[in-house]
């Protein structure tokens, strides 16, 4: 690595033009944190790197160069891209599945309103959403159990198999 161009022999090209900046701007003086950039590894293949640019100066005050500062961030980027996809497949799952799926935020506003429930509602998830769940959906009959059963779950107490009436 010793004597070889930075960002010619260890950026991703797409990425050379703005690590140059950063690096023109830290042998100006001015430091930049926290940008991220992608390496290349000997073997091809590539490392994630969140870096802090700083200019290196001599004893005497005058500019002699960069040092950069990485945290390797390969794996945190792979975690959070499994976590979004995994995300995403859970909102489909929730979306499409055959039987109704609601739920409310502590103030028993509804935040979930799949498919199924718009169906058998007739309610449009857009109609549904931040409305009182128990106030406008559940019969007027039910909603004191219902409302119990809902600050149950609140405090971490869950009801298996109750029955409810939506309008």
């Amino acid at each position: 690595a010793m004597g070889q161009s930075l960002v010619d022999k260890f950026v991703a090209p797409a990425l050379q033009a703005s690590v140059n900046e950063i690096l023109d701007k830290a042998l100006r003086g001015v430091q930049t944190a926290n940008y991220e950039t992608e390496f290349r590894t000997k073997s091809g293949g590539t490392r994630q790197l969140l870096v802090n640019a700083t200019t290196r100066r001599s004893v005497d005050g005058n500019i002699t160069g960069v040092v950069g500062v990485a945290h390797d961030v390969t794996e945190l980027i792979a975690a959070e891209k499994h976590s979004a996809n995994k995300a995403a497949e859970l909102e489909q799952l929730v979306e499409t599945a055959y039987a109704p799926i609601f739920g409310t935020d502590t103030d028993g506003k509804v935040t979930e309103w799949n498919t199924t429930t718009a169906r058998i509602t007739g309610f449009a998830k857009s109609e549904a959403m931040g409305q009182s769940l128990v106030d406008k959906f559940v019969a007027p009959a039910l909603q004191a159990s219902v409302n119990e059963i809902l600050d149950k779950a609140l405090r971490g107490v869950q009801t298996a198999n109750y029955e409810t009436e939506f309008l």
